[in-house]
């Protein structure tokens, strides 16, 4: 079963963006909404944010997410085709993944928030008064996850954003755009839970977890 594509479908590719406020049908853009900076004089967590009690190191977050977020298998699950990954880094966040099935309009994007030393604490903080769409969600593989967005709630239907703390300092973003066959079916943000769920293995394998 393909998660954000089904068949080829001929649509306009989209993707929507939190940090950027871009709406579907746009270029891909961004798919955090951290903070731009950490919050000086701050004890993780703060905020509200939970505690991850079993945090990966953040030598896991070294490369590039187009080369070690996801395997070619699971893109190929995701999104029906095989897409090379785009690099669109965000100098003030971190590098950024995007794989994009343009038959069918369907995004997955991953972001190593590694500029911002604040985890899901800038999330919660910078986040949270700003967002239409704000789900706390069942951890994934033990660690804290919120799903988020500033989009309009009609944006919803299509797209999720996923914030995943991987330690109080780190967070990885995970975002999907729902191909247009797909749209008005799945949860886009239970999709976007089980994509997570495999940049978190990913990322467990590579800390020899």
């Amino acid at each position: 079963m393909f998660l954000v594509a089904a068949g080829v479908v001929a649509v306009t590719a989209s993707v929507a963006a939190c940090s950027g406020g871009s709406a579907p049908n746009s270029t891909p853009g961004t798919a955090s909404a951290s903070a731009p900076s950490s919050a000086p004089g701050k004890t993780l967590p703060y905020a509200g944010a939970p505690k991850v009690e079993n945090p990966l190191p953040a030598s896991v977050l070294s490369g590039h997410p187009c080369d070690n977020a996801l395997t070619p298998d699971q893109v190929g699950k995701i999104l029906v085709q095989k897409p090379q990954g785009k690099h669109d880094d965000e100098p003030s966040l971190g590098p950024q993944c995007h794989w994009l099935n343009s038959d069918a309009g369907a995004v997955a994007t991953v972001m190593y928030v590694t500029k911002v030393s604040d985890g899901l604490s800038a999330v919660y903080a910078n986040s949270k008064p700003q967002s239409t769409v704000w789900r706390e969600l069942p951890p994934i593989q033990g660690f804290p996850a919120v799903a988020h967005s500033n989009l309009s709630k009609d944006t919803a239907k299509e797209f999720c954003q996923i914030s995943v703390g991987i330690s109080d300092q780190h967070d990885v973003d995970v975002s999907v755009t729902l191909g247009q066959s797909k749209v008005g079916g799945p949860d886009p943000c239970d999709v976007t839970a089980q994509v997570a769920d495999m940049v978190v293995t990913n990322l467990k394998q590579k800390a020899g977890a």
